[in-house]
């Protein structure tokens, strides 16, 4: 299941809608409640919940992550890791009892994709780091990340991995380039195309397609490229919508170019060298899934002096060999670059790990999408995805 894991029919719509009021949610927590008490001082542990396959692994003993073992012998923090974010919703509705009842959640630190991390930060469900406390992520995070819509000057989240929505395709097999986005609309590729299914994954594109500034969408956009689409699935242009099985509709032929993520095409590039990942001419998506730190963890120091860590360039720099995603620290680049390595070193100059001058500038993050427009867009998208 992708990590970027597509919203559900009503289920995540109707979610949003049942927390969410007139203005401020009902289970809207105010800043002052949302701190516990801090026992960092004196009790050295920390729990890190994260997706699986989202961290380096020792080869000869899986159990085993180095950047988070040089974390514990350096600082003396013992982190219990677990693999249990498997979907944004279902991660939701696992912790979110706790929290709209102002109760301790067991995590200190978690990874959730950005659309869901705004759901958060509305609710007043995650605190605010300190970055004074934090001098790496201050002086090395991303010039791009540091202040997405839903979360001004990133108080609230640090990116753990971020990456692209644009295009893959089968330039061999297409026999041309594709550049922008109208051009999966060519006639020779009726039938050939599949795009995202889920709402918070495939909008954006789409609607940079169209031209719109996607950091300031409006109500009429949505409504456009619905309209658009629609007409696309009737045609037949569309072959369907798809979670992270595209992977497999284009690796077989089957599909000819498709609506993709950066860090899957880096691993279908390993075996098919004729597939090309790319940002088209009017832009592409750039997304993060951040590390926040719920309401009342009870090792809030221990979470903030872990981000920092993986903020040191040279843990960025390992993290990035295994995980293969667009690398929140650019100043990575350089380390891995200087590596004697030469699959190591070659890393530094995929565009997808890290994005060229030229690529960063078609690069945005979209707003997000608000909880008073969630269920209406919702239900008008999943009836065209079929959902």
């Amino acid at each position: 299941m992708s990590r970027r894991s597509l919203l559900r029919a009503f289920g995540a719509g109707a979610a949003g809608a049942t927390l969410a009021g007139c203005g401020v949610p009902a289970a809207f927590v105010e800043p002052g409640d949302r701190a516990g008490r801090d026992s960092s001082a004196t009790d050295h542990t920390l729990h890190f919940a994260n997706w699986p396959l989202y961290i380096d692994t020792d080869d000869e003993d899986e159990s085993k992550r180095p950047t988070l073992d040089a974390f514990s012998k350096r600082t003396g923090i013992s982190v219990t890791y677990t693999e249990e974010i498997n979907d944004n919703d279902e991660f939701f509705g696992k912790i979110s009892p706790a929290l709209m009842n102002h109760q301790e959640t067991g995590r200190d630190l978690i990874v959730i994709s950005d659309w869901m991390a705004a759901r958060f930060v509305r609710l007043g469900w995650v605190q605010e780091m300190d970055r004074a406390k934090q001098p790496n992520v201050a002086k090395y995070l991303d010039p791009l990340l540091r202040s997405p819509a839903f979360d001004e000057g990133r108080r609230h989240s640090v990116p753990w991995q971020s990456g692209i929505t644009g295009i893959a395709y089968n330039r061999k097999k297409l026999g041309r380039e594709i550049r922008s986005t109208g051009d999966l609309w060519a006639a020779d590729l009726r039938g050939r195309v599949t795009l995202l299914s889920g709402l918070d994954e495939s909008f954006a594109l789409l609607m940079q397609g169209n031209g719109v500034d996607i950091t300031r969408w409006t109500a009429d956009d949505f409504h456009e490229i619905c309209e658009q689409t629609r007409k696309r699935v009737r045609s037949k242009h569309i072959r369907r919508f798809t979670g992270n099985d595209y992977i497999k509709d284009l690796a077989t032929g089957d599909v000819l170019a498709c609506q993709a993520y950066s860090g899957d095409v880096i691993q279908l590039q390993a075996d098919n060298p004729d597939i090309e990942f790319v940002v088209p001419e009017e832009g592409a998506e750039l997304w993060a899934e951040s590390l926040m730190i719920p309401n009342l963890a009870r090792h809030k120091r221990n979470a903030e002096r872990l981000v920092d860590h993986y903020y040191d360039p040279e843990v960025a720099a390992e993290l990035a060999t295994w995980v293969n995603y667009v690398c929140p620290v650019p100043a990575a680049r350089d380390v891995l670059a200087s590596s004697k390595g030469e699959e190591t070193a070659a890393l530094a100059e995929d565009p997808l790990i890290f994005p060229d001058d030229a690529m960063r500038k078609r690069l945005a993050i979209a707003r997000d999408i608000t909880s008073e427009e969630r269920m209406d867009f919702a239900k008008k998208w999943n009836s065209i995805v079929g959902l």
